[in-house]
């Protein structure tokens, strides 16, 4: 078995014969890494891309900048917008489809104009694990390359080659696009996109590291990571959330006693939650648990008909 240093030298070797090549950049660790073998096998023939739509946080968006000028990547920036789309406005089983579809379309796009002949994304071998996963669907179709997936790279390997690196997000957990916080069958819009942005922002400003903010029509549902839980029922951050949540348009806000569970609002089987996130740009797929069930729209026994 070939290690981690013969793989990375493999995945060098084979960028270095490209004549170019645009990596799908989300600033997450997958395409990071990528960009940083990528950069360091063509220099200034490498270019790392990221997709800015309404499904990206800018707090995303900010940290794929700071990573691309950590690696010394030079950093193009694409604008689209995945509302433009009905079919994946719908947020159907096949939303990550549609999105990747569209954001790495963009990718090719930039790489025409750039006269760049290859585009990459950061799926690595435990992405190609047999789940349903749409996106990589897109990412095929498209025939765009993953040079980890092609030199059997896994997760864990990635984020040993980010440190090799020095890479700042070595640890970063995996970041879903805003939309995977939308239960499957609810209508993804700006306003609803715009409230979870905001609402994460305060779950994180309390020094949260693992976390989502579901957004089930109005309810939000706060998941923190299990050794989190305490911290959330503190009654300082209790209080705080409630309030700013409400004013972000929030009905209700409760707190998950399950803690974060990565697809918890999608599909049984989906293991997408994209990216990849993301997903983003970079192909940062998240692996998902069965879906959780819909609690809030079911009929439950009350103490008059116990």
């Amino acid at each position: 078995m070939a290690t981690i240093e013969e793989k990375a030298r493999a995945v060098r070797e084979d960028l270095a014969d490209r004549e170019g090549v645009l990596v799908a950049f989300s600033g997450g660790v997958d395409s990071s890494v990528v960009a940083a073998l990528a950069h360091d096998a063509l220099g200034d023939d490498a270019v790392a891309c990221t997709a800015k739509s309404e499904t990206l946080p800018e707090a995303e968006l900010a940290d794929a900048k700071r990573v691309a000028d950590e690696i010394g990547i030079r950093h193009e920036i694409v604008t689209f917008s995945e509302l433009d789309d009905p079919d994946f406005v719908v947020n159907g089983d096949d939303r990550c489809y549609h999105c990747r579809t569209m954001r790495l379309g963009k990718m090719f796009e930039a790489a025409e104009e750039l006269g760049i002949p290859v585009v990459c994304d950061g799926t690595n071998a435990s992405d190609a694990d047999g789940g349903h996963r749409p996106g990589l669907q897109a990412v095929e179709e498209l025939d765009a390359y993953s040079p980890l997936l092609a030199h059997d790279i896994d997760k864990d390997e990635v984020r040993e080659l980010a440190d090799v690196y020095g890479l700042s997000v070595a640890d970063k957990p995996s970041m879903a696009c805003l939309s995977s916080r939308i239960p499957t069958g609810l209508e993804v819009t700006e306003e609803k996109l715009s409230r979870v942005e905001q609402a994460e922002k305060v779950v994180r400003q309390w020094g949260f590291s693992q976390f989502r903010v579901r957004d089930h029509d109005g309810l939000a549902r706060i998941e923190v990571g299990r050794d989190e839980l305490d911290a959330a029922l503190n009654e300082d951050f209790v209080a705080a959330a409630r309030e700013r949540l409400t004013d972000l348009g929030f009905d209700h806000v409760t707190l998950d006693l399950h803690g974060y569970q990565t697809g918890s609002v999608s599909p049984e089987g989906d293991e997408s939650e994209a990216d990849t996130d993301e997903a983003t740009a970079g192909g940062e797929d998240e692996s998902d648990e069965p879906l959780v069930e819909d609690v809030f729209s079911s009929e439950y026994p009350t103490a008059e008909n116990d």
